[in-house]
């Protein structure tokens, strides 16, 4: 039996995944699975630019909505809720839609690894804690202990995949480079069309980056952080490390102004979608959509529901 056939439709903040997504899915008898790392929790609509009833289209979306901003989320815990969806939507004969900008979750989506090296959050803040306590480089010296592939790869200051490396070695029982190679070596989840969306000129994308922001700010950005750090959401939560969220509890604390809070998530915003440009560009078997100045979502999704049948 062939793997189930699913649509990626990825690519950097602002450049029109949400409208593509929801339009290819109504055409194609689909439906949507968000992968965005934050709008998976409640009461985070702005800042995290989430769609609105409207933008759907009357397309059934998932993956939105689905833990409060104070719970911490795991790419582990995406992946499975994810994956029933996806069955979910196929054993019902339409076609899964995965629309977002969150690279780590479709790539960990469409993997056939599993999670072997569940993410332990108590652990996570153990070792975090011990590697502010000694510092990165003491941290690399344990690590060569017993993963000496890794140690010399990583840097001293690169604290995320250090305390990673950790984590998978006392939750898996093997290092982390062991893990990845047998990780890539299962085949894939899902038979996946992996569609990714970007500008010609960076230049434009970025004024579409700046304009997004200054809609959020003027849509209420600042009020909806108030509102979570009034329900109880401390600054420290994953949901309130957002790009927005964060700078905005700033503004709040005194320590921002709301202009320097502005220039600070249009530069982030800016940077992230850099990132994202260059994590996807490693990938040799994406379709790249590049748009010139406006989207032209219509003749796109014509150009798509050919390719996709053609790729079926």
């Amino acid at each position: 039996m062939n793997k189930p056939a699913i649509i990626v439709i990825t690519g950097p903040t602002a450049t029109g995944k949400t409208a593509l997504g929801a339009s290819l899915a109504k055409i194609q008898n689909g439906e949507v699975v968000s992968a965005d790392s934050m709008q998976i929790y409640t009461h985070m609509d702005i800042g995290t630019a989430k769609p609105s009833s409207e933008e759907r289209l009357g397309v059934p979306h998932h993956m939105i909505d689905i833990v409060p901003p104070w719970e911490d989320y795991s790419v582990a815990r995406y992946v499975s809720d994810a994956a029933l969806c996806i069955d979910d939507i196929r054993d019902r004969n339409r076609l899964p839609v995965i629309v977002g900008g969150t690279g780590l979750y479709i790539d960990s989506l469409l993997s056939g690894g599993g999670f072997s090296a569940h993410c332990d959050e108590s652990l996570r803040r153990e070792l975090e804690d011990e590697y502010d306590h000694i510092g990165g480089e003491a941290m690399l010296l344990r690590l060569n202990e017993f993963d000496r592939d890794s140690a010399t790869k990583l840097h001293a200051n690169d604290k995320k995949r250090i305390v990673r490396a950790f984590e998978v070695f006392r939750t898996a029982g093997k290092p982390i480079s062991q893990h990845d190679l047998e990780t890539k070596a299962i085949p894939p989840r899902y038979k996946a069309v992996k569609i990714a969306l970007t500008f010609s000129d960076r230049a434009e994308l970025y004024s579409r980056i700046d304009r997004r922001v200054e809609k959020m700010l003027s849509s209420g950005l600042e009020r909806e952080v108030r509102s979570l750090i009034d329900m109880g959401v401390i600054p420290g939560a994953t949901s309130m490390q957002a790009i927005g969220y964060k700078e905005m509890v700033d503004v709040i604390s005194g320590g921002l102004t709301l202009d320097e809070a502005a220039a600070k998530i249009k530069m982030e915003s800016r940077r992230y979608a850099k990132r994202q440009l260059t994590w996807l560009r490693r990938d040799a078997g994406v379709k790249w959509i590049i748009w010139e100045k406006t989207p032209d979502i219509e003749g796109c999704v014509r150009e798509l529901s050919e390719f996709i049948n053609e790729a079926q």
